[in-house]
């Protein structure tokens, strides 16, 4: 018998992808103004999240490559439940995978926590209350 739970349901979707830019205002004025986007929530002067509704998309000010290009830093799965979260984690953990930290509430009522994948891929997944449980197909 194996020690390794069994995967949880399945994820909910890419929820998010985060990418650190070099020129944070002039990246922000091109998604809201020229694409269209809607600032979500401008967590500090260095990191705003903007959405076209059903999605994130968060720009970090930061220089993630040694040229000074955009990088992305990492990219978000929503999960359904607080407890289904909770249970991925377990699940990662038990199939050695590289977690980066433990599960921890955000300020906005989310809850989440960061792997790796085997190519050093930076994978959060996320329960959100805004989003989580509502499944399109």
């Amino acid at each position: 018998m194996s020690d390794i739970p069994t995967r949880p349901g399945r994820l909910n979707g890419l929820r998010h992808l985060a990418m650190l830019v070099p020129n944070l205002e002039e990246c922000e004025r091109f998604y809201v103004d020229v694409l269209g986007m809607e600032v979500l929530h401008r967590a500090n002067e260095d990191l705003v999240y903007l959405t076209c509704g059903n999605d994130n998309l968060s720009l970090g000010r930061g220089f993630g490559a040694a040229n000074g290009l955009q990088t992305v830093d990492h990219y978000g799965f929503i999960v359904d439940s607080v407890a289904e979260l909770d249970a991925w984690y377990q699940y990662f953990k038990a199939r050695g995978v590289t977690l980066l930290d433990r599960p921890f509430d955000h300020g906005d009522g989310a809850r989440s926590f960061h792997l790796l994948d085997p190519a050093g891929n930076k994978v959060q997944p996320l329960y959100h209350p805004a989003i989580s449980g509502q499944r399109l197909l």
